[in-house]
């Protein structure tokens, strides 16, 4: 309502209107002040959502250089996130206009309205008041002027002043009323003009993101839905696979966790292997200490993968290793890989059985070298099916033969002509030779089943131009039909290694072999108790395996009185052993040993030999190349520990 103004109006109703305008300035001015702060909320919402974007697009190119221990087969995202990247660029560059849009057109004219008009009205209303106080002054003075004796002189003072206000009073009031009127209307325009600027610049972004999304992303949006689509799909179905494995473990037995308790044959042509061992650590001189950690091969290396770690290290070189079952301690299912110079050896522990020897046959197929073969696979098993010809017994109507690189005579042995089939094999030593001996020298002189005699062999009365000790490890022995051909060392090497494995008969123990010039005795390198001796004249043949040189044998001829002719019947057995270090020095030194004692028939033949070899300071043995300090002199070494 527009109110007009004039001297004659009343005062009271001049004053009752005057004081509904100012409520309602008061109030439209505290409104505007909430509505201002609202709006500038939006607008530094605006402003972050600029900022946040723009940090947004340069997280997204972030990810390509992120070091994922799982991110391979990551192109298609990351070549997706640098697309949103740019996207989400633009965006921001449209979130920034839009902010600034905002400041121009909404938040300026809000301040504007508030800093102009209602600072007006505030001011008129302080102006007004001043001049109303004046007035009302200027009356109290006038209406003291005295009614007998009057001063026409301060009488037309106070006239003048009294006029003075009243004219001040009514401009201001003028002044004032005419704020308080306009702002009625400019309160209108200041409500809708910032919301007209927010919503123009609104649509002006809108439409601008709609114009880079239909022209530029649709297709790519719907690519990208797709591969999300299939990607849910994939995770959907492994959900399903995996709750469904959930269930079976749910509806198994108990039985199925407890170890040692494997249904499943045992695999011997294992190539790969996996899982939990016991490695046994040296924490002192005499005490050790067991840490169960996470093993598996790779190639042809053992690798360990220690609890937290991302990845595994390497621990050991399996190939052309020997591993072999131990007695150790109060633990079973205990082995031991001792690299081929055999300064490096660990002990481990599987937690069944069945782990144990597929353990231990997988190492021992990645020892050969399976893994560089073109379908390792397949040499596995056929390696495995030759291990069970090598123990079934050969009948009329199947025969087995194999062509051997030794010729007799231009006809190659067939492995019936060198060993019976189904010669029973000897696989561990029980006890010394002296003792065996007793036991089987009954009524005459007999040949025991390691084909030892009884001629005296012992360390008091050796006195040897040779003795060398080697540590090896007894495999095993049979009766074989010749002793003339290195052949028969190799058929029975291929027989003992492919029983033992067929009959899960890993263990072996260690002893010492001391060659001598005149025998050879296998020790206890414990007890130093002779566990078996030969005398050296007695050894026909002796051979280093042609692939695994650490393997070696040698064949020793007895007599057999069991016919009961007055001389016996001559006969043969093999005996293989595997060595820490090559068989070919056990063998060079067996054959020094030989020469020896032919030189020992020409005295002269036997001086010049002596010239041609070191001496120890005494003269009294033959220098050579000792395997370990501890071996040479006759020592008994303890198990090896782990160095892993």
């Amino acid at each position: 309502m527009i109110i007009y103004f004039s001297m004659s109006l009343c005062l009271l109703q001049t004053r009752s209107l005057l004081s509904v305008f100012e409520e309602d300035a008061g109030t439209l001015t505290d409104y505007t002040n909430q509505l201002l702060q609202s709006m500038q909320r939006v607008y530094g919402a605006q402003s972050e959502m600029g900022l946040a974007t723009e940090q947004l697009s340069s997280q997204l190119l972030e990810y390509e250089k992120q070091n994922f221990a799982l991110g391979k087969g990551d192109e298609e995202v990351i070549s997706t996130l640098q697309q949103f990247a740019r996207t989400v660029g633009e965006l921001n560059t449209l979130h920034s206009e839009l902010a600034s849009q905002m400041a121009d057109r909404m938040i300026f004219p809000m301040i504007q309205f508030r800093e102009k008009d209602l600072t007006e009205i505030s001011t008129l209303r302080e102006v007004f008041g001043i001049a109303s106080d004046e007035h009302e002054a200027a009356m109290v003075k006038y209406s003291r002027l005295p009614k007998k004796k009057e001063n026409e002189k301060v009488k037309a003072e106070l006239v003048g002043e009294v006029a003075y206000s009243r004219r001040k009073q009514h401009q201001a009031s003028m002044q004032y009323y005419c704020a308080l009127n306009a702002l009625q209307y400019r309160k209108r325009v200041a409500m809708l003009e910032p919301m007209l600027g927010y919503t123009q610049a609104q649509i002006h972004f809108y439409k601008k993101g709609m114009d880079l999304v239909s022209k530029k992303m649709d297709s790519f949006l719907v690519s990208v839905s797709s591969m999300t689509q299939s990607i849910q799909a994939q995770l959907d179905s492994e959900a399903e696979a995996m709750r469904l494995t959930q269930r079976e473990l749910l509806s198994m037995e108990d039985t199925v966790y407890m170890p040692d308790r494997d249904p499943v044959p045992v695999n011997r042509t294992l190539i790969q292997k996996a899982g939990y061992l016991n490695i046994r650590n040296k924490t002192g001189l005499v005490t050790t200490t067991w840490d169960r950690l996470y093993f598996f091969t790779q190639g042809g290396n053992l690798m360990c993968q220690p609890r937290g770690a991302v990845a595994g290290g390497m621990v050991l070189d399996l190939d052309n290793s020997s591993v072999m079952a131990v007695e150790c301690e109060d633990r079973r299912y205990c082995f031991q890989i001792t690299s081929p110079s055999g300064k490096t050896s660990m002990i481990l522990q599987a937690e069944s059985k069945k782990e144990y020897e597929e353990w231990i046959c997988t190492l021992n197929n990645i020892s050969r070298q399976i893994y560089l073969t073109d379908n390792p696979e397949a040499v596995a098993i056929r390696l495995n099916q030759t291990a069970i010809q090598a123990v079934t017994p050969i009948t009329s109507f199947e025969r087995r033969g194999e062509v051997s690189s030794c010729v007799i005579s231009g006809i190659a042995p067939e492995a019936e002509d060198l060993i019976v089939p189904g010669t029973p094999i000897q696989f561990d030593i029980m006890l010394p030779a002296s003792e065996f001996q007793d036991q089987n020298r009954v009524g005459g002189r007999r040949t025991n089943p390691f084909g030892e005699t009884d001629d005296d062999c012992s360390p008091e009365s050796d006195d040897s131009l040779l003795q060398q000790v080697f540590a090896v490890r007894f495999l095993g022995s049979m009766a074989v039909r010749s002793g003339q051909t290195q052949e028969v060392i190799y058929e029975a090497m291929r027989q003992v290694l492919a029983a033992r494995a067929i009959h899960n008969i890993f263990r072996t123990t260690e002893s010492h072999l001391m060659v001598t010039s005149s025998c050879l005795r296998l020790i206890d390198p414990r007890t130093q108790v002779t566990r078996i001796s030969f005398q050296l004249q007695e050894v026909t043949q002796f051979a280093a395996h042609q692939e695994n040189g650490r393997l070696m044998g040698f064949v020793v001829e007895g007599r057999d009185w069991s016919e009961g002719t007055e001389e016996g019947e001559p006969s043969f057995s093999a005996f293989v052993f595997e060595s820490n270090t090559e068989g070919e020095k056990i063998c060079y030194t067996i054959s020094l040993g030989k020469d020896i004692i032919e030189a020992k028939k020409d005295p002269e033949a036997l001086a010049q030999l002596m010239k041609n070899m070191p001496l120890t300071n005494d003269g009294k043995f033959l220098l050579l190349d000792s395997e370990t300090g501890d071996t040479a002199n006759g020592g008994a070494p303890d198990e090896e520990e782990s160095e892993a």
